[in-house]
């Protein structure tokens, strides 16, 4: 199971974390449009979202192909998450069914103690 894990992570692409939103909006232009009563106003605009050095970081998009390769990359990114999880799930369970092997030094400590002194 870990292998294909590891396989499908590998072949992830690229990837980056953040939420793409649409917002809608009135401009500063009092006799436009999106001032009338009823008018939705303009958008949607799309932005991305994202933490950078702590701080939240807001991204507008250039083009609509812009907007869907960001799409791309946070799909792949969620799916690495979710893959890191499935693959902390199985190491998990690896490591608690491993037997518990005791090293060469602490053999030798165990076997050192159990002695019984020479002049005695």
């Amino acid at each position: 199971m870990a292998g294909g894990l590891l396989e499908e992570i590998r072949f992830l692409g690229d990837a980056r974390p953040g939420s793409i939103t649409a917002t809608r909006g009135r401009c500063g232009n009092p006799r436009c449009h999106c001032h009338q009563p009823g008018d939705p106003g303009h958008g949607p605009n799309f932005r991305l979202t994202f933490k950078r050095g702590g701080k939240t970081v807001t991204e507008s998009f250039p083009t609509e192909a812009a907007r869907r390769k960001a799409e791309r990359e946070i799909a792949a990114f969620r799916r690495w998450q979710q893959l890191s999880r499935e693959f902390v799930e199985v190491n998990t369970e690896i490591c608690q069914r491993r037997p518990v092997e005791e090293s060469l030094s602490e053999q030798k400590t165990r076997r050192r103690s159990s002695r019984k002194s020479a002049g005695k």
